[in-house]
């Protein structure tokens, strides 16, 4: 998971961090996602980590650490499912899932539920 978080989030502050770390936390623990944080990281085209090989990097101190607050229950995406930054997503499909009343800007990325 700290690999994951590494290559998703490394140019984001600890908030941002815990933040894709809670996703994949909450994706495992719903009925629309895998239930291992695994297949959760490696569903197909879930993580453009695992897609663009940077899932390989050797995570730093500060992704391992964003995991742990992850696992011991903080939540600064209030149960997103989902995110993007908008400035580097390709995905129409992602984009459609955004609006003003369910957004939540953290860092560079856009939580939805």
């Amino acid at each position: 998971m700290a690999r994951a978080v590494h290559g998703e989030a490394r140019g984001e502050d600890h908030i941002g961090r815990v933040a894709v770390a809670a996703v994949i936390l909450n994706r495992a623990k719903s009925p629309q996602f895998p239930n291992t944080i695994k297949d959760v990281i490696y569903q197909p085209r879930a993580f453009t980590c695992v897609d663009d090989g940077q899932i390989n990097l050797k995570p730093n101190l500060d992704a391992y650490l964003a995991v742990s607050d992850a696992i011991l229950g903080s939540d600064p995406t209030n149960g997103c499912l989902f995110y993007m930054n908008p400035k580097t997503a390709t995905s129409r499909w992602m984009k459609k899932r955004i609006s003003a009343e369910t957004a939540k800007v953290i860092g560079n990325h856009v939580f939805v539920p």
